[in-house]
């Protein structure tokens, strides 16, 4: 931050410099040291009490505080490539996993055939035999909505487990139905990070979605 000032005659001019400087007017280690003396609970509450007089004084207004936009060129998203395929039999893995943890016995665990289907599906989509690639993905649409119904009988009347099994049950769902041309903000394009949306990249008669 403090190299980005010495650089930037914006950034100066915001600070009250009425001149361009060419030097520091402060070791960067102190912000780091003032950090540390301060805490992280005071941090929190000076950046709190920053954004309720920028809001007081009409220099933003709440809804801009409500989303975050990161260059991924910046600030890398810990999310795999989103495909079909990959979010539906993660999304099957998931479910599989909570239901042994909680002690309920699937009809069918599917465990071993959706891996086959998914490694099929892989190779039919590289040699760009997309026919069968889709075959492959029907069948771990199948695997992931048997799980579901499964799991939505075996919990019925429990108020417990269906507060558990509530958001993934419904992240299986929205994951299962959505489709590739579905409007970007409705999608899920990660099981962890179900906040993250996808922007388009470069020319309009060339869509390029990246997560973000």
């Amino acid at each position: 931050m403090c190299f980005r000032w010495l650089e930037n005659p914006y950034y100066q001019y915001f600070c009250g410099e009425e001149f361009f400087s060419h030097t520091l007017l402060l070791d960067p280690s102190s912000m780091s040291r003032w950090r540390q003396r301060m805490g992280e609970e005071s941090i929190q509450a000076l950046l709190m009490e920053s954004l309720s007089v920028a809001v007081k004084v009409g220099a933003a207004k709440p809804a801009d505080f409500s989303q975050a936009i990161v260059d991924t060129t910046v600030q890398e998203k810990n999310v795999a490539f989103p495909t079909d395929a990959k979010l539906i039999n993660r999304a099957r893995q998931k479910l599989a996993k909570q239901a042994k943890a909680a002690g309920l016995d699937l009809c069918q665990p599917y465990s071993r055939v959706d891996k086959r289907a998914l490694i099929t599906h892989q190779l039919y989509a590289h040699a760009k035999q997309f026919k069968r690639a889709r075959r492959q993905l029907r069948k771990l649409r199948t695997y992931l909505g048997r799980t579901i119904r499964d799991i939505s009988r075996k919990i019925k009347g429990n108020v417990v487990l269906e507060a558990v099994f509530l958001r993934p049950l419904w992240l299986a769902e929205r994951v299962m139905t959505q489709r590739p041309r579905d409007p970007i903000p409705k999608k899920i394009y990660s099981l962890h990070a179900p906040e993250v949306e996808c922007i388009d990249k470069g020319k309009a008669h060339w869509r390029s979605a990246h997560p973000d």
